[in-house]
């Protein structure tokens, strides 16, 4: 979608909510992030005295009973959704409700690319961390949906003369790690999962992202009710541009991981410019050519 076409509102964040209240169980890209996370935290030499968890309690779950005992020490959960937060804290991460400093470990678990302000976020998270706390975001990154997204602008277009927002606009590669620097990170880091999911048909798609509460909450959506012949004409496009060999429909998921710690002054520092010892052309052992 192009940048002149996003409200300021990109999302409804209410509308989020409630379609996070019945979210299924059954979220198997929230079981591949839990798996990521505790690999990531096992290669971290240290405990967490204090770690915050944001994402569905299913996540949370599966994370821990990967982890040793005492890594996580003392644990809060929490979760847009006051439903799926249960007993744990209800938080907005538009709007925080935890003071500065109290953690030294924040986790979100696919729920920053539904947030309006994702730099407001990100710098509130920042704020709740302690001096050289960690922190481990994963959200859905520009590829994820891009056969759908393709196949609902060719049908809208075929059957309406004309396109709507349909697929949330969504941070890529660069975007994340300039966010992290911008937001006041150390250390930052992005990489990224691509997942490809093969479906018996582009209907059984419609289902699961239904089921993972991902389907359409943009502001700027078209009040129209989703007729049967637009789904159908969907579907149609997706089975002939984005089938396998097998007949399976293709669906491609980009998990973005942001990695970045709270400023500490004993914390490593890239050596300035001109600084280094040793020449590259001896490292490698090859002949210098000087410009």
């Amino acid at each position: 979608m192009a940048a002149d076409q996003i409200s300021p509102t990109v999302f409804n964040r209410d509308l989020i909510k409630r379609r996070r209240a019945k979210m299924g169980d059954d979220h198997f890209l929230l079981a591949r992030c839990a798996d990521d996370c505790a690999d990531r935290l096992l290669d971290v030499n240290r405990d967490f005295e204090n770690a915050l968890i944001m994402g569905n309690p299913q996540f949370a779950q599966a994370l821990l009973a990967q982890l040793p005992a005492g890594k996580i020490k003392a644990l809060t959960l929490a979760d847009f959704s006051a439903k799926l937060a249960g007993d744990a804290v209800f938080a907005d991460e538009e709007a925080l409700p935890f003071e500065a400093g109290r953690f030294d470990l924040v986790i979100s678990a696919l729920g920053l690319h539904h947030v309006n302000d994702l730099p407001g976020a990100l710098v509130q998270i920042n704020r709740a961390l302690k001096p050289d706390g960690l922190f481990l975001g994963a959200l859905f990154g520009g590829a994820t949906l891009s056969e759908l997204r393709q196949s609902l602008y060719g049908a809208e277009d075929a059957l309406y003369g004309g396109i709507t927002p349909r697929v949330s606009p969504m941070v890529d590669f660069t975007q994340g790690a300039a966010l992290l620097q911008r937001t006041g990170f150390a250390l930052p880091v992005v990489d990224t999962d691509k997942v490809t999911v093969n479906y018996a048909n582009p209907m059984r798609l419609f289902t699961d992202l239904k089921s993972m509460a991902e389907t359409n909450a943009l502001s700027a959506r078209s009040s129209k009710p989703v007729s049967k012949r637009f789904l159908t004409r969907t579907a149609k496009l997706y089975a002939e541009h984005f089938s396998n060999a097998a007949g399976k429909a293709v669906a491609t998921f980009e998990i973005l991981w942001l990695t970045g710690w709270a400023k500490h002054p004993d914390q490593q520092k890239p050596l300035k410019p001109g600084s280094a010892k040793t020449r590259l052309a001896d490292a490698l052992g090859v002949k210098e050519t000087k410009l």
